[in-house]
């Protein structure tokens, strides 16, 4: 099969998945090919892409591959937005950190980091997918522990959960926002997933925040 022929394959491929595509699952679509050439098949797209100047790419994220919007066009996609962002209250984002960058972890470590009680706020992640019960603690009593789903991968544009600033750096950064912005509220940093085939957006909401800060 043509070079050619295979990247329109992933393209078309990337673009009609609902949700982000491992390149291990790309590769059993396509006759003798394998993960490595499709990594190299996505990285002669998005070449492609930016030498046309198009407003879209291939990110990786999740573990998988999606069709995004490049960020530049963030204010314009807004305006067509329908659907309610995703907005994170500052209760849930130090949450959030805390799991992130200690999980897996119990309701009692976390609330012992943010002294104060967490229930509500592990509830709300856990609805919005955001977090997930990874099990029991073998300790006595059995504790719950959690950890952070696919979907905050995806939601905060992260390949895996390796590509998390380190908290040195998160915490410089958000010195240097602080200094800059005043109370701004951040922008996000990722594009908009683009549309699946047939009309039906797979992608996640749309997130009206910044990555986690640190715990």
């Amino acid at each position: 099969m043509e070079r050619e022929q295979q990247k329109r394959i992933v393209e078309a491929v990337v673009l009609a998945s609902p949700e982000p595509i491992a390149p291990s699952r790309i590769a059993e679509l396509i006759p003798r090919c394998n993960p490595s050439q499709v990594r190299a098949l996505v990285k002669e797209l998005n070449d492609e892409y930016a030498s046309q100047r198009r407003a879209f790419e291939i990110w990786e994220v999740a573990g998988g591959y999606q069709l995004r919007s490049l960020p530049e066009f963030a204010p314009y996609l807004k305006q067509l937005q329908t659907i309610r962002a995703l907005r994170l209250s500052q209760a849930a984002l130090e949450t959030l950190s805390i799991v992130a960058y200690r999980q897996p972890v119990t309701r009692a470590e976390i609330e012992h980091v943010r002294g104060v009680d967490v229930g509500a706020v592990l509830r709300s992640l856990l609805d919005r997918q955001l977090l997930r019960i990874a099990g029991h603690r073998e300790v006595p009593g059995r504790p719950i522990v959690y950890a952070t789903t696919r979907r905050f991968l995806e939601v905060f544009g992260l390949a895996k959960l390796g590509d998390l600033p380190a908290l040195r750096e998160v915490a410089e950064l958000g010195s240097e926002g602080a200094e800059a912005q005043g109370d701004a509220a951040p922008e996000p940093g990722a594009g908009a997933p683009l549309p699946a085939a047939g009309g039906d957006d797979g992608g996640p909401e749309p997130l009206d925040t910044a990555p986690p800060p640190a715990a």
